[in-house]
């Protein structure tokens, strides 16, 4: 019998308490949830969930169904760069073998995204070529719309326009990440420097993204970063080197969330 999957979708709401457990309630309509982080700063929440993938389908349609009812992103704000309601939507194989079954499984999802829900479905990671999230939020929502109708991108299911309220979906398949954040006690251009220097593509560790972003709740910023190569690049080498870039920009680090 086939292992079940997991599922780590992000919905740009953290405050609304309502919405998180409307939103909670529909996840596990079908599948297991597991694990719900909410960050008012972010403005985000993160749900983990376990399933066949069918389930996973089911649960995840009902998910996005609800946050497009519940979110508008014309009055979200939040420090987390996003392009939907239901901004990021992975299925992870927990196994090499079941990379096929999360495939099939993201690709039904967003076929019935697109006809059911008339929104935008991009296709990211394994499925798309690559192509990471981040391509698609650079500059936001507008930005997105303005490079759809250059024809510079288009979605891979759906429409061409980018709903007003609930913008565009992103739906893929990935191995297994760790989401790990760093708190600096420090400016938030000390913050975006330090994340420019440990992100691969600024010359730091393999497989590592990071942005710097300001918590103004807690009065700090913070180096937050999906490590997607935990084999490649070990977080105590991670907290070592952000430790010392930050100190070179005169700020400190107060804490570190997994």
């Amino acid at each position: 019998m086939p292992g079940p999957l997991e599922s780590v979708p992000n919905f740009s709401e953290g405050r609304d308490r309502a919405t998180i457990d409307a939103l909670a309630a529909a996840l596990a309509s079908h599948a297991r949830l597991l694990d719900i982080h909410s960050d008012e700063d972010h403005n985000r929440s993160v749900f983990t969930l376990v399933g066949s993938g069918e389930d996973l389908v089911e649960s995840l349609l009902a998910g996005i169904t609800c946050a497009r009812e519940r979110i508008d992103l014309r009055r979200h704000e939040g420090a987390h760069p996003r392009i939907g309601a239901a901004d990021v939507v992975p299925l992870v194989p927990l196994a090499p073998e079941d990379a096929g079954r999360a495939g099939k499984a993201a690709l039904q999802l967003a076929q019935r995204v697109a006809e059911e829900l008339e929104l935008p479905v991009f296709l990211y990671g394994d499925l798309g070529r690559g192509r990471g999230p981040a391509f698609f939020r650079s500059g936001g929502t507008e930005e997105l719309q303005r490079r759809i109708d250059d024809g510079e991108v288009a979605p891979d299911f759906g429409p061409a326009r980018l709903s007003e309220s609930a913008g565009g979906v992103m739906v893929g398949t990935r191995r297994p990440l760790i989401a790990f954040n760093v708190n600096l006690d420090g400016s938030l251009e000390a913050a975006r420097e330090v994340a420019a220097v440990v992100r691969e593509t600024g010359g730091g560790f393999p497989g590592v993204r990071a942005l710097g972003l300001d918590l103004p709740s807690a009065g700090l910023v913070q180096v937050s970063m999906n490590v997607e190569d935990w084999e490649a690049a070990a977080l105590h080498e991670i907290v070592a080197r952000v430790e010392r870039e930050a100190v070179a920009r005169g700020a400190e680090v107060v804490g570190s969330e997994l």
